[in-house]
């Protein structure tokens, strides 16, 4: 492992902001005109600007940094809960082919060409891109989990890593997933956690899944995994098995452990009172941009997993199929599918919406008490944005601009356990212009597909 991030220290101010204020139940609301206070990382006052603190001083006394936040609205980090971040690399490369096409004649395909370079400077490249889009923490699930870890630790982001596993690479790639985790959870001063990320339960074996759910319970980790993706998927198994992808999870102890599943789609009733059993540490992300280009039905039943405690939280999944890492158009277009889902414009509402990218997320990745608000003793990840733009105006509704009109261009400033990591737009922790210029000489070699090769057959 690489040197890790050296601890914050000093004092942080955001001053003259107006807040959004993410409650755990009932209506967000918008605090007008305050500072936020930051010591050491951690979010230590939000008050009135110009109120005196405990010392008797006002306004940015004794503060390191001042943020001028007059003008912009300050949220809670967004949380990127289900992503594959080096596939920035296969944006565009697989459109308009079906399910089966889009893994066994591209993405799969062009998995089996990745160095781990390659992973490193998709990584680091998909970071630049969550952090401008006001993303501060993710949730990633692939291969060379190492590379993605340093391009995290790089660039100050926040993110919890599965290194993705397949019952066909043997046992030594258990046990370097194994290895990753034990070397890496708590990386970062922190910002980096570790899931244990076997694929699925079509490509894990139920072997593979008890032992790993065993190492989950003894390093105190939890599972990110994809389950029940879509209907046919839950057909399938109960074809063959006679019981729910979802009940796999249950009988092999992932679920026990604690477990992010990945899109969900295919839960059907009798799986909710099972999933009921472990709501405390049971997450589900949602996707809803690729399920539409895949035209696959239903969607994610949320409205079904909330009533039954269990968390929801919004992910763009991989670029290769969501196009972008932009959590604004993944909220919004869970808000949208959600109400026609259910038929009914009176749910998912603007503040249910909210509470889904960031206390949501917070709680599928295990970090809600640290993340999520912007609330004293929470971690400072903080997202400036301005709405002052013509597509925002006029503002009769922060809340409403921010689920359906703001842009990942929208955002100006973005702080990360206290350390700022964009300011007025610009990249302090990434050197822009090379990554791009690095991505752009490995593509050619990454997307052919000419050799054969697949890192693994989909017939779920």
């Amino acid at each position: 492992m690489s040197d890790r991030t050296p601890a914050l220290t000093g004092r942080l101010l955001v001053s003259g902001c107006d807040v959004l204020r993410v409650p755990p139940e009932g209506e967000c609301e918008i605090l007008r005109a305050q500072d936020i206070v930051v010591t050491d990382g951690v979010i230590e006052a939000v008050r009135p600007t110009g109120t005196t603190d405990s010392t008797g001083a006002t306004g940015p006394t004794g503060a390191a940094d001042v943020i001028d936040g007059r003008g912009l609205l300050a949220l809670p980090g967004l949380v990127n809960a289900h992503t594959h971040s080096p596939m920035v690399l296969m944006r565009g490369a697989a459109e308009d082919v079906t399910v089966e096409g889009w893994f066994n004649d591209r993405v799969w395909p062009m998995e089996s060409n990745l160095t781990p370079a390659d992973v490193r400077a998709g990584a680091r490249l998909a970071c630049a891109e969550m952090i401008r889009s006001g993303v501060t923490t993710f949730a990633d699930h692939y291969f060379f989990p190492e590379q993605i870890a340093e391009a995290v630790t790089e660039t100050g982001l926040r993110a919890d890593i599965a290194p993705t596993y397949f019952s066909s690479r043997g046992e030594a790639a258990l046990n370097d997933t194994v290895a990753f985790a034990e070397a890496w959870h708590g990386g970062a001063d922190g910002r980096v956690t570790v899931s244990l990320g076997p694929h699925a339960p079509y490509t894990v074996d139920d072997g593979d899944l008890r032992t790993l759910a065993g190492h989950a319970r003894r390093l105190g980790l939890r599972m990110h995994i994809h389950a029940a993706e879509h209907l046919e998927q839950t057909r399938s198994s109960l074809e063959r098995r006679g019981i729910t992808p979802i009940r796999v999870l249950h009988e092999t102890g992932v679920l026990d452990v604690g477990a992010l599943i990945a899109h969900g789609c295919g839960i059907v009733e009798d799986d909710l009172p099972l999933l009921a059993e472990y709501a405390g540490t049971t997450a589900v992300a949602c996707c809803p941009k690729v399920y539409l280009k895949h035209a696959l039905s239903p969607l994610t039943p949320v409205r079904d997993l909330l009533g039954a405690g269990v968390a929801v939280a919004v992910g763009t999944d991989g670029a290769a199929g969501h196009n972008t890492l932009d959590v604004w158009e993944a909220l919004r277009l869970v808000a949208l599918t959600q109400k026609q889902a259910v038929r009914d414009a009176t749910w998912m509402t603007v503040s249910e919406t909210l509470r889904l990218a960031v206390r949501g997320g917070a709680r599928a990745l295990g970090l809600r008490n640290e993340i999520g608000a912007l609330e004293p003793g929470m971690r400072a990840d903080i997202v400036l944005t301005d709405l002052s733009g013509p597509h925002c105006r006029p503002l009769h509704d922060p809340r409403a601009a921010l689920v359906y009109s703001a842009r990942a261009s929208d955002v100006r400033t973005v702080v990360v356990d206290g350390r700022v990591l964009m300011r007025d737009g610009r990249l302090l922790t990434v050197d822009e212009p090379a990554l791009l210029t690095e991505a752009d000489t490995r593509v050619a070699r990454i997307l052919d597909t000419s050799h054969g090769r697949t890192v693994q057959h989909y017939d779920p």
